[in-house]
C-alpha cells in the first residue's frame, strides 16, 4: 500500500468523476491509502478515511467519538464567516447522533420501538398508497415537471409529517430553514438563524404536544416526562431533517442514475421482485449522506496507520461503497447486485435508526415511478441537472423530466 500519495490540502469537493461518482482524487486516495492524512484549512492535521473495511471498523470503535464536545472537530472545507476552531462545540440536548454511549442510547432506545421491522410493515401499504396518490398528482401534471418538487420531495415529507405529528402545511417554512442550515457555504449567522428558525418551531410544537398530546410518535416522546423540552426538540429536529432530506436526495438522485442507465431500469421494469436488491444497490452506488465525523480519543491504529489523539476524522461512506476491495465493477449500477455490507446506512451504535422507513418509501416511490411512467426520461441534457454540491447532503436542487402522453 503506498504512502507516497500527496496529502489533500482540503477535503477534495468537486464531482470531477461525473454525477454519481466520488471525486477523482477521493478514489485515488481509497485505492492507495484508505485511511490518510488530511491537510485542513485550518492547518489542522486530520485522517480521511475511504476503504470499506477501514470505515465499518472505524464506525463500530466508540473510541472515535461522535460528540462535538469534547474537543475540537475541524472542518475539512471553507466555510465563510467561520472563526478557526479552537475549543469543543456545546453539546445540543437531544441530538443523539452527537452523543456516545450510554448517553446515545438512552436516546435512541426511546425511538426504536417506532421505527422496528414490524412497526414499519403495517405502515408499508399506506406508505404505497401517499406514493401512488402523489404519482396521480404528477400525471395530471403536463410536462416536463421537476421531479424533485412533484414527486421525490412530497412523499417522504407527507410520511414523515404524519409520523411525527408535524402540520404538513408547515412545510414552507421549515424547508427553507433546512435547506439553509444543510447548505455548505451559508456563513455561520445565517446558518444559526436558520437553526434557531427550527427549533423555535419545533418548540413550540412539542410544547402544544405535551399540553394535548396526539396519536403520533413527538406525542409519544412528549409524554415521557424523564424527557426535557430541549430535548424532546433536539429529537424533533434531528427526526425531521434526517426523516425527510436523505430520503428525498436518494428519490431523486436514483432516479437521475436509472434515467442514466436505462438497461437497468428495464430490468426493474421487466422483473419488480429486484426492488429489495435494487433499493440496497442504489444506496451503496450514491450513498447521499457520504460525510461523517468522528474524533479520536486516544492514539488508534486503523488500516496500518496511527490516528494521533485528538484527530478529526473524516469518513466517506461514498468511497467506502465504491472500494473494489469488497464490491466487483463498484462503479456500475447494478440492479442485480446482492449489495449486502453497504454503508449507506451508516454502521455501528449510529445506523440508521429509519433505514427500514427510507427502504420502503424507496421501494414505493421507484416501483410506482418506473411502472406508471414508462417513457419517463430528462427533459434536459444529463449535464444541465443541477447537482447539490452546495449541500450537506448530496443529491439534484431540480431533476427536469418528461414522458409521453397518451393521445387524446
Amino acid at each position: 500500500m503506498s504512502r507516497t500519495v500527496p496529502v489533500p490540502n482540503g477535503l477534495p469537493m468537486e464531482r470531477d468523476a461525473g454525477p454519481f461518482d466520488p471525486p477523482r482524487r477521493i478514489s485515488a486516495l481509497r485505492d492507495a491509502r484508505p485511511v490518510s492524512p488530511l491537510l485542513f484549512p485550518d492547518g489542522h492535521q486530520g485522517w480521511l478515511v475511504t476503504g470499506h473495511e477501514e470505515v465499518r471498523q472505524l464506525m463500530a470503535d466508540t473510541r472515535f467519538s461522535s460528540r462535538l464536545d469534547i474537543g475540537p472537530l475541524h472542518i475539512p472545507y471553507e466555510v465563510p464567516g467561520m472563526p478557526p476552531v479552537t475549543e469543543p462545540s456545546p453539546q445540543i440536548p437531544g441530538m443523539f447522533i452527537t452523543m456516545d454511549p450510554p448517553d446515545h442510547g438512552r436516546l435512541r432506545r426511546k425511538l426504536i420501538g417506532a421505527f422496528t421491522v414490524k412497526r414499519m410493515k403495517t405502515l408499508e401499504e399506506h406508505i404505497v398508497a401517499l406514493a401512488e396518490r402523489q404519482l396521480d398528482a404528477m400525471e395530471r401534471l403536463t410536462p416536463p415537471v421537476d421531479l424533485v418538487k412533484e414527486f421525490a420531495l412530497p412523499l417522504p415529507l407527507l410520511v414523515i409529517c404524519e409520523m411525527l405529528g408535524v402540520p404538513y402545511e408547515d412545510r414552507g417554512g421549515f424547508q427553507k430553514d433546512s435547506a439553509t442550515f444543510m447548505e455548505k457555504d451559508v456563513a455561520i449567522d445565517e446558518k444559526m438563524a436558520a437553526y434557531n428558525g427550527l427549533t423555535t418551531y419545533l418548540s413550540d410544537l412539542v410544547t402544544r404536544k405535551r399540553e394535548t398530546p396526539d396519536d403520533d410518535l413527538l406525542s409519544d416522546l412528549a409524554r415521557q416526562d424523564d424527557l426535557t423540552v430541549d430535548e424532546l426538540v433536539g429529537i424533533a429536529f434531528l427526526l425531521l431533517i434526517a426523516g425527510h432530506e436523505t430520503t428525498v436526495n436518494q428519490l431523486g438522485l436514483g432516479t437521475f442514475a436509472l434515467l442514466e442507465n436505462p438497461g437497468q431500469a428495464a430490468e426493474l421494469r421487466a422483473d419488480p421482485e429486484l426492488m429489495p436488491d435494487a433499493v440496497e444497490e442504489i444506496m451503496r452506488y450514491l450513498s447521499v449522506a457520504d460525510i461523517f465525523y468522528r474524533y479520536a480519543t486516544e492514539d488508534i491504529e486503523l488500516g496500518g496507520e496511527t490516528i494521533p489523539e485528538g484527530s478529526t476524522v473524516v469518513v466517506s461512506l461514498l468511497a467506502a461503497n465504491r472500494d473494489p476491495r469488497r464490491f466487483d465493477d463498484p462503479d456500475a449500477l447494478d440492479v442485480r447486485r446482492r449489495a449486502r455490507g453497504q454503508l449507506g446506512f451508516g454502521h455501528g451504535v449510529h445506523q440508521c435508526l429509519g433505514q427500514q422507513l427510507a427502504r420502503i418509501e424507496m421501494r414505493a416511490g421507484f416501483d410506482g415511478l418506473l411502472r406508471r411512467f414508462p417513457t419517463l426520461r430528462l427533459a434536459v441534457p444529463a449535464a444541465e441537472v443541477r447537482l447539490r454540491t452546495d449541500m450537506n447532503i448530496y443529491g439534484v436542487h431540480e431533476l427536469p423530466v418528461t414522458w409521453t402522453q397518451p393521445a387524446p
